[in-house]
């Protein structure tokens, strides 16, 4: 990996040693280690990895359109579907779908998040708004940061609440120690969410959550914060960790339901909002994904269920 370092000069030593350890670095046509030498007169043959492409591409992926006009598409994300291509994952997202099914996008979120007003977490299902246009796509967007678009969610969430209806209110800010995920903190910002308990099931309840303000993860880590972690969501204490407040049979069922559901149990159900060129006032409600209505159907078949006007 010395000798190369030398005498190739767009590749470092490490990018180096990652593609002989990949076997796509020869030495007179046979695979090698770091510390091999090199003699006069070898042939070394080295295989440069396909660079990135530049931009998203579009992909035959299905799409589950709830609206669509000159302007926006209105459509239902699949939980475990990525919105837009990153590090780690160029294809199979949202963005490559939208391309290959609309002949033009807004252009304002970049060549890898074409049409992309907001985001969902990869796994939570539900509801979202794509701009076709820049002009839609702006409109969008100031209705988003001016807090006037009315986002609804359903949630199952661990435990009862002592009331039906209320507002938790926390900031939120990069967890201290770990820095992929969020939590509350002093210096964090200004975070609010509404909820309403619509069902109540034995040891799990059905909750309708809307936030008032849009922080990365924000209903996750407020739902965790108050004790009561959205049912599945391993990174916020909802999955195997509330399993030891149970008793013995209820154990049993929970990881029967947390098998059926191996995601978050969140749902982007509606969204209200003024269309961006005809300024009418829409409302779009999104059916719930397969996974989550089944888990519904089957805490509501089991035995206690107290449903809520709604």
């Amino acid at each position: 990996d010395r000798y190369l370092a030398r005498q190739v000069g767009d590749l470092s030593r490490s990018k180096i040693q990652a593609l002989i350890q990949d076997s796509k670095i020869l030495v007179n046509e046979k695979a090698v280690r770091s510390s091999t030498l090199i003699n006069p007169g070898d042939t070394i043959q080295i295989e440069y990895p396909t660079p990135p492409p530049k931009r998203a591409l579009p992909e035959p992926i299905p799409l589950d359109i709830i609206y669509e006009d000159d302007h926006l598409i209105a459509l239902s994300k699949p939980p475990g579907m990525v919105v837009h291509p990153a590090h780690g994952q160029r294809n199979g997202t949202l963005v490559n779908a939208l391309l290959y099914h609309a002949d033009s996008l807004s252009g304002i979120g970049g060549a890898f998040r074409p049409g992309i007003v907001h985001r969902l977490d990869k796994e939570t299902s539900g509801f979202m708004i794509v701009a076709k246009s820049d002009k839609a796509h702006h409109a969008l967007a100031n209705q988003f940061s001016k807090r006037q678009v009315s986002k609804e969610y359903h949630a199952v969430i661990w435990g009862h609440f002592p009331k039906t209806t209320g507002i938790i209110e926390a900031p939120l800010g990069r967890h201290p120690r770990d820095r992929k995920s969020f939590a509350v903190v002093k210096a964090g910002k200004e975070s609010e969410t509404e909820y309403r308990v619509m069902e109540t099931y034995e040891f799990l309840s059905l909750m309708s959550l809307r936030p008032r303000t849009g922080r990365t993860h924000q209903l996750r880590v407020h739902m965790a914060h108050i004790a009561h972690p959205i049912f599945g969501d391993g990174v916020y204490k909802g999955r195997n960790r509330r399993l030891g407040s149970l008793d013995h049979s209820q154990r049993i069922t929970a990881a029967e339901y947390l098998e059926m559901m191996p995601r978050v149990a969140l749902h982007s159900r509606s969204l209200r909002f003024y269309h961006p060129i005809h300024k009418k006032l829409m409302e779009i409600v999104c059916p719930w994904a397969q996974d989550f209505r089944r888990l519904v159907e089957c805490l509501r078949s089991g035995n206690n269920v107290e449903r809520k006007k709604h």
